[in-house]
């Protein structure tokens, strides 16, 4: 019943946006937000865009971001291979399934680092601003000063609740893998 609630609970991350990027600073005190949905940006882009072209950061364009095109689908598959696995009862498709789903989200959050720190380290030389030896990448996760910028990063509702997807999808394998344990050590003792 977990694993299927668990799959179930991966559809949700199509309703909410995964991850968000806010930017406080004293010229703009209700901060700009970089919302990162599975298939598309969202928030203060235009605004964001022009304030990095001083400091010569590439413009963020969604057609960029190669990975729109199959999380989607990654997801689906999550989703409908978890409910397999559910259906099955099988030992063997639940650490199947959580092996997936551990590597996938081991490389989903690298992927993101990287873009990150492209983003924020190939820095156009000509740009109007220029500091030596600043780079601009925001963090993977908490906050981070950007010269007069504050940036937040951190999981938004669709990233929590694929994490908690996948949390439950650890501790229910968990949970089975100890239980064979004990059974396979029960029946040496008897």
């Amino acid at each position: 019943m977990a694993i299927a609630i668990a799959a179930l609970i991966f559809l949700f991350t199509y309703k909410f946006p995964f991850w968000v990027i806010y930017l406080t600073a004293p010229q703009y005190p209700e901060g700009l937000t970089l919302y990162i949905y599975l298939h598309k940006l969202a928030g203060d882009i235009e605004i964001i865009n022009g304030l990095n072209h001083y400091i010569g950061m590439a413009i963020i364009d969604e057609a960029d971001f190669k990975e729109f095109k199959f999380l989607p689908y990654i997801i689906a598959f999550i989703a409908v291979t978890g409910l397999i696995t559910a259906l099955s009862g099988s030992r063997k498709w639940l650490y199947g399934w959580t092996i997936f789903l551990v590597i996938f989200s081991v490389l989903a959050v690298y992927d993101f680092w990287r873009w990150e720190y492209t983003y924020g380290h190939h820095l156009d030389p000509d740009a109007a601003i220029q500091v030596p030896g600043m780079s601009y990448q925001p963090p993977l996760i908490g906050y981070k000063q950007l010269l007069n910028f504050g940036a937040y990063s951190y999981p938004h509702g669709g990233g929590w609740f694929y994490i908690a997807g996948v949390v439950i999808a650890c501790v229910v394998t968990i949970l089975e893998w100890r239980r064979k344990l004990k059974s396979i050590h029960g029946k040496k003792h008897t």
